[in-house]
Order: structure tokens, then C-alpha cells, then sequence
């Protein structure tokens, strides 16, 4: 049954030419407990986004046709409406879309009635801890190893800074999480040193695809991975959704509105994944069902 709604979408964007959003990352603030040297969105400041103002974005965002929602920010754990705290847009969220997602830091207990957690590692102990601040990785690390979610997984942003030792720290999470996936650092201003370069990139790549032939959990399809290298595939940016802290609802590049977008740079592998997916690739076909638990 879980099918179906995919299906509809679907069948619908391609004949009827109903382009909605299949995905949105909901930015439900911009403040976090870390200064993250490859995230721009810490200095932008700002108020959390009011618990009214955010249930109205879901009301739409479930009007425009969206399925799966990620809560990110900032720290989205850090959000608060008075006596409100994020389990309380969880659950209105869970209302309206099939799975809901959060992505944090793992500075905060890993417990939440979301669909999915996802923590940032972006690291070995050193290499984290420089991008992310001290502390970081064993605090995080703690709260994997004591988390009863059931749907835990890592997320990797590669970049200059950890492109050594990315094999390392997949056969590192390995035993930890539920499944890993990547995506490449994007040259935000003033940060742009951490931008990988497209030889390495290719092979640290070639890496993801042997370890993932080796068997270590690695959510990425083959087929992403083998895009990314000259990012060839065909982007279908209207099937991503965001929304800002002051309740901003923007189809499109998760760039848009945010900054320059140069797609020869992009390394952002679930919009990859899902354009794929639209394109009926089997591999992100898969991929989207298992992350997503619709299988």
C-alpha cells in the first residue's frame, strides 16, 4: 500500500504534468549548538519559526503533494515555541506525510517518534572535531550507542578536509548505525578550501562503490554514486521542497534563495537520488523504499 501514493505521483507528473514536491527539508531554525565550518546556515541568526506559522507550512506542504519531510536546521532539536519542543512538530507531522525525518547533530538524546534520524559524522574523532568543534564526535557517539531508534543512520558530508579517510570512517560507522549515506561538501562563500576537487572526488567515489560491493551499509544506490562523478544525471529540482525558519515555502534547488547555485558543484546525493528515481532508475527506486522504510 505504501506504493501507491509513489505511484500516483508519478503517473501524474509524467502525463498529467503535475509537478509537486515529492520531498522538503523543513529549516525549523537557524540556531545550533555548533559552528560547523562547512554550514552557513548557523550565522544567519534569527527566531525559530512559531509553532503556528510551522503547522501552516505543513498544511501547504501537504496541499503541494509532499510525501516525505525532513525536520533540519540549524540544530532542530535546539527549537522551542514556549512549552513546545520538537516532538510536538513531529507529530503534527507525522499526520500529514508518510515518514517523517529528522537530521542532527547528535548532541541531543537520539529519541523521537520520527520515522528516521539521521546524524551528521563528518569524520574520525580529530577530523570531526576540527569541522564540527571539540567534543562533537564522542558526544555524538555516545548518543548513537544508547539510542533505541530503530531507523538510526549517518550522514557523511565529504569534503577536503576528511576525503582520506572516508573508507575508515564507513568501516567505523558500520556496527554503529543502521545504514550510511553521503553527500559532497557544496563551496558555500567563505568556505570554499573544503570543496572537493573532481579527481579526488572521483576517488573517493570509486571507494563508496567497493565498499558498498563489499557489503557495508551504504544507502546510496550505485547509480547515484556513479553520477556524481561527472554529475551527469538529469535534475529534477521541482521535486524538492524547503522551507526557511520564517516560513518560507520554496520549490525547487535546495540552493534556491540560499546561494549561488552551480550545479557542476552540486554534491547534494539525495536530490540526485530522487531525480534518478523520477527517471526509473531500479537502484534509487530501491534506495528511496529502504531509507524511507516503505518497503
Amino acid at each position: 500500500m505504501m506504493l501507491l501514493p509513489f505511484a500516483e505521483h508519478l503517473l501524474a507528473a509524467r502525463f498529467l504534468r503535475r509537478r509537486r514536491p515529492l520531498m522538503c527539508g523543513f529549516k525549523v531554525t537557524h540556531r545550533c549548538n555548533c559552528r560547523c565550518l562547512a554550514c552557513p546556515f548557523w550565522r544567519n541568526g534569527g527566531e525559530d519559526i512559531p509553532f503556528e506559522r510551522a503547522v501552516a507550512a505543513l498544511d501547504q506542504l501537504q496541499a503541494a503533494g509532499v510525501k516525505l519531510l525532513v525536520l533540519e536546521g540549524g540544530e532542530p532539536f535546539l527549537w522551542r515555541d514556549g512549552a513546545r519542543r520538537l516532538e510536538d512538530l513531529v507529530i503534527e507531522a507525522k499526520r500529514r506525510f508518510l515518514r517523517v525525518g529528522i537530521t542532527t547533530n547528535g548532541s541531543f538524546p537520539l529519541e523521537s517518534a520520527a520515522d528516521i534520524l539521521w546524524v551528521s559524522i563528518d569524520g574520525l574523532e580529530a577530523t570531526h572535531d576540527r569541522l564540527r568543534g571539540e567534543g562533537t564526535f564522542r558526544r555524538a557517539l555516545a548518543h548513537i550507542e544508547r539510542s533505541p531508534h530503530p531507523r538510526l543512520y549517518a550522514n557523511i558530508t565529504i569534503s577536503r578536509a576528511n576525503a582520506g579517510e572516508i573508507a575508515q570512517l564507513v568501516r567505523f560507522l558500520a556496527s554503529k548505525v543502521r545504514g550510511i549515506t553521503i553527500q559532497f561538501y557544496y563551496p558555500y562563500p567563505e568556505t570554499e578550501q573544503l570543496w572537493l576537487e573532481p579527481a579526488r572526488r572521483r576517488a573517493v567515489l570509486d571507494e563508496l562503490i567497493a565498499l558498498k560491493r563489499e557489503g557495508l551499509p551504504l544507502l546510496d544506490s550505485r547509480a547515484a554514486l556513479e553520477h556524481l562523478k561527472e554529475n551527469t544525471w538529469r535534475c529534477h529540482p521541482w521535486l524538492i521542497a524547503s522551507v526557511d525558519p520564517d516560513g518560507t515555502v520554496t520549490q525547487g534547488c535546495y540552493l534556491l534563495n540560499r546561494a549561488e547555485i552551480s550545479c557542476a558543484s552540486c554534491g547534494f546525493a539525495a536530490h540526485v537520488e530522487i531525480s534518478l528515481a523520477y527517471d526509473l532508475h531500479p537502484g534509487a527506486i530501491w534506495t528511496g523504499m529502504r531509507v524511507f522504510g516503505l518497503l
